[in-house]
């Protein structure tokens, strides 16, 4: 496939491109910023500058540019001021959302048929300073924004379900990424290993840039039809505390369903496992305080 990726030069991005070039894909990265780009893999990568709050640019970049591609197969958007409060809420709206209407307007003109795209796991409830009506979390309650950036991500699945109603033959995947972590990150964990109300704002969630990236690659040729969601995050929590006593000790009255397992992921990944194939295979537990945590196995069920 010619693959687009908007938003090349983010964590995410960047381990999306390397990810999808090493498995023999042609990505086409459009972004503001032009980022390093993979030179090893069958695949390749070219870099066209775009800016994605630009219609007409993004339908530009879309069906072709002189030197670099004649058009794309699939389409993946993970571009977009990344967190709350990174900017004016005005300014975070007026960028992600109109952005999303570009992306899925001139996939829809153009005929791309696959589109898969970075939602959030911000539309749970996060920060749950309202607790969660459950644990393990999923995508069967409805979203629950709390900030402009998650609203904005409702409003972005919603627009994929229309896309995906008008189009019989087009798929729209939301992946509803976690907090995105790589390896260098994983020395800061021991910070909040004392107090676990520091992380309880997602769950105590994570997500491995490479496991985001495998997903992001399950999802492009997954047998979905429509409009779909799931959850991407690690199969396990970002603390040593077992995922029993941090949810006893954090919400202790929210009713937990089913056996969570030592450090089970609060953020249930089975959907993800079920409809895309995702199977994490990272943990941060491989790489800090070696041979003091056993591994999560990555076919534990969530």
């Amino acid at each position: 496939m010619v693959v687009a990726v908007t938003g090349g030069s983010g964590k995410l991005g960047r381990a999306v491109v390397a990810d999808l070039v090493a498995h023999g894909e042609d990505v086409v990265v459009l972004d503001r910023v032009v980022p390093a780009l993979p030179t090893a893999g069958p695949g390749s990568a070219v870099a066209v500058r775009t800016d994605l709050t630009d219609y007409g640019q993004v339908l530009g970049a879309l069906a072709g540019v002189d030197e670099r591609h004649d058009g794309v197969d699939a389409v993946v958007h993970l571009a977009a001021v990344p967190a709350p409060g990174l900017v004016p809420n005005a300014a975070l709206f007026t960028n992600n959302v109109p952005s999303t209407f570009h992306v899925f307007e001139a996939a829809r003109t153009l005929g791309v048929r696959r589109v898969v795209w970075a939602s959030s796991e911000t539309v749970l409830g996060l920060p749950f300073d309202t607790p969660p009506p459950y644990a393990p979390v999923d995508e069967a309650y409805a979203p629950r924004p709390e900030s402009t950036y998650s609203l904005g991500k409702v409003l972005e699945e919603e627009l994929a379900r229309q896309h995906a109603r008008w189009r019989s033959d087009a798929t729209f995947v939301g992946l509803r990424f976690s907090n995105v972590m790589d390896v260098a990150d994983y020395a800061g964990f021991e910070a909040w290993q004392d107090d676990p109300s520091v992380r309880r704002w997602n769950l105590w969630g994570y997500i491995d840039a490479r496991d985001g990236a495998q997903a992001t690659r399950r999802a492009l040729t997954a047998d979905v039809d429509g409009a779909a969601v799931a959850i991407v995050a690690n199969a396990d929590t970002v603390m040593r505390r077992s995922s029993a006593e941090l949810m006893a000790a954090e919400f202790p009255g929210v009713e937990v369903r089913g056996d969570l397992g030592e450090h089970e992921t609060l953020l249930s990944i089975g959907t993800a496992r079920r409809l895309l194939g995702y199977d994490p295979q990272h943990s941060w537990r491989d790489h800090v305080g070696a041979g003091a945590e056993e591994d999560v196995p990555a076919a534990g069920h969530s």
